[in-house]
């Protein structure tokens, strides 16, 4: 070989990278300073939530390998179990979709968003119910074991005020657009205000809600609040930020309109799949299981409009520090929304409900799904924003910690579960399914482990991208 070509060789080989480079931000968008500023404020008080909620998270994952631990009230798991899974669901995913869903409804509507100062008051409200929240749950108050629901009214009420501050915003917002149609992403976004709103206000009304027909008001509102808030929330947001980031229009418009029809048809009448054999009307759980086989129209809509969407553009989603996080979260909407249509069935329940399975699956459909919807939106929007970028490399080590974190997670408890409630059906007993479960525990906490160390590279990327802000943008920002 002569030198020249081994030399050549030599550096053909030095330019090979284990993964692609990454490319920067095409555009700074000149947005008005004082929604910069409340975007990356609803991002930072998200960011806090989520690494605050998922230490709570970690902590009772270690338990389960080392109970002694907990050995004080407040660090039970009956107290902590719901301060981790409020403080994400209000905390973090809340406001992490409401710190994008600001952004997109100003740009989409070509329009200032109508009031900042109701932005304020509904980020304000929120954080201080969820303050309140953890501190009750933490000191033994609760709403009873209301899965989702442990919060007291006086605290949902406050979030409630910031809903309805939401809902105002983006209504007069969308109103006052400077286009004729209302782009597709308004439409989920509008709706998740509204569908909420009512779900909080059926969820707590007292005058229904004794023996049975808690339960049932209690499956309503556990699936509504993931199916009518952060489903919609959460693929509004992708209608946005997908195809911006492609630099392509969305794949259908008519898919995206039949996703979103279906999913209000359907979607509201699952709840009761939580109790299957349940000591509730038979008819209830029939209703909620084909209701849930009828999840399946939406769910391969609105999955199969994103993915034809990105048909062709691999080069694209290989050179972008963003788009990795959309697709993953496209994936996981599928899996665990068809994983839970699976689950309703009678058949499958019987060896899945109230074993570690659900465990996994909740995580595999808000981390999966909403969470890396969630982070690919903040990575890719905004950078456009502050002109400043996270350094890539700690972008990709917060994409694979989460996601191998996450099948670890996930592939594990539901290999346990099955295990589980194979051994219940068996009538084992119950100490040798605990003592069967202990590996899968292990598993558990090790990618749980992995999960939270990308939350913390999170914490610091999004700090990295926080914008300066020069005197004159600090005078607008006051106005």
């Amino acid at each position: 070989m002569t030198q020249s070509h081994r030399g050549a060789t030599q550096s053909g080989r030095a330019d090979r990278r284990v993964t692609a480079s990454k490319s920067s931000i095409d555009e700074v968008v000149d947005a008005d300073p004082r929604l910069v500023r409340l975007v990356f404020w609803y991002a930072a008080s998200a960011t806090f939530w989520l690494v605050a909620g998922t230490a709570v998270g970690e902590f009772l994952g270690l338990t389960f390998i080392w109970p002694e631990i907990a050995s004080t009230s407040w660090l039970s798991f009956g107290r902590l179990r719901p301060v981790h899974t409020n403080t994400v669901f209000w905390g973090w995913s809340s406001l992490g979709a409401l710190a994008v869903a600001h952004y997109v409804v100003a740009r989409t509507s070509r329009t200032e968003l109508f009031s900042y100062r109701l932005g304020w008051v509904a980020l304000g409200a929120i954080n201080l119910s969820v303050i309140a929240g953890d501190v009750q749950l933490i000191a033994g108050i609760n709403n009873g074991g209301q899965e989702y629901r442990e919060f007291i009214w006086p605290v949902m009420a406050l979030f409630a005020v910031g809903l309805v501050a939401c809902g105002v915003n983006f209504y007069r917002t969308i109103a006052d657009r400077n286009t004729d149609a209302i782009y597709i992403s308004n439409w989920y976004i509008l709706a998740a205000v509204i569908w909420t709103l009512t779900l909080v206000t059926v969820a707590y009304l007292p005058g229904y809600q004794d023996g049975i027909g808690q339960t049932i008001i209690q499956g309503y509102y556990m699936h509504q609040g993931v199916g009518m808030w952060f489903t919609p929330l959460a693929l509004g947001l992708t209608y946005y930020s997908l195809p911006k980031l492609l630099n392509k229009p969305i794949y259908s418009y008519s898919l995206g309109v039949l996703a979103f029809w279906t999913q209000l048809l359907f979607y509201t009448m699952i709840g009761s799949h939580h109790f299957v054999f349940a000591p509730i009307p038979w008819w209830i759980q029939t209703v909620a299981i084909i209701f849930s086989i009828g999840m399946i129209v939406p769910v391969v809509a609105g999955t199969a409009n994103f993915l034809l969407t990105m048909r062709g553009s691999g080069t694209t989603i290989s050179h972008s520090y963003a788009l990795p996080y959309l697709v993953v979260g496209v994936v996981f909407y599928c899996v665990g929304s068809l994983q839970g249509s699976v689950e309703a069935l009678r058949s499958a329940n019987l060896y899945w409900h109230f074993t570690d399975f659900t465990v996994g699956h909740s995580h595999i459909t808000m981390y999966g799904f909403v969470a890396f919807l969630i982070w690919g939106g903040i990575y890719g929007l905004l950078p456009r924003l502050s002109g400043r970028e996270p350094p890539h490399a700690l972008i990709g080590a917060h994409f694979w910690l989460s996601l191998s974190g996450l099948i670890l997670y996930g592939v594990s408890m539901s290999i346990g579960g099955t295990i589980q409630g194979s051994m219940w059906i068996e009538g084992v007993p119950f100490i040798e399914t605990v003592q069967a479960m202990t590996p899968y525990w292990v598993w558990r906490a090790i990618g749980g482990t992995a999960m939270f160390l990308g939350h913390l590279i999170f914490a610091y990327n999004l700090w990295s991208i926080w914008p300066a802000v020069s005197e004159s943008d600090e005078e607008a920002a006051d106005v």
